[in-house]
């Protein structure tokens, strides 16, 4: 399973109303017998969400984002995916099965892509837009 960065955001931000959901998945994933990932597009949009306080009004600082990242990543069963020798014509093969994916889509197309090329097929996350990519099962900690 990989997690989504909204996810992380709402598992460090205890004035979230989804922050018990969110961080009761995070627990969860610690102690899961399948692995749990995360992308550097999703490290890097965590960092930058957290951090900046226009969409994160109790924003962290940089160093303690980058902290819980730390923590989860040295955590057994957590690690991150990075993009093989196959991933440009997984990329191409998408692109072709969903023309109409563009503009901001493309950094979850990039999530997608990963997984896809990795034979993950779960993405825990709030963020309606991986509904659309059909080989993909959505978990959302807030339906559950």
């Amino acid at each position: 399973m990989v997690v989504d960065t909204n996810i992380l955001v709402y598992a460090v931000n205890q004035n979230s109303d989804y922050y018990l959901a969110c961080r009761r998945i995070i627990d969860q994933r610690l102690n899961a017998p399948d692995p749990t990932f995360l992308t550097w597009g999703i490290c890097y949009e965590f960092l930058r969400v957290t951090t900046h306080r226009g969409p994160f009004p109790h924003r962290i600082s940089a160093v303690d984002a980058s902290r819980f990242l730390a923590d989860l990543l040295s955590q057994p069963g957590f690690s991150v995916l990075s993009a093989t020798d196959r991933h440009l014509d997984l990329l191409s093969l998408t692109l072709t099965e969903f023309p109409e994916f563009s503009g901001n889509l493309m950094h979850d197309v990039h999530t997608a892509v990963l997984m896809r090329e990795h034979g993950i097929s779960q993405i825990c996350t709030r963020d309606a837009d991986f509904y659309r990519f059909p080989f993909l099962t959505v978990v959302d900690p807030l339906r559950e």
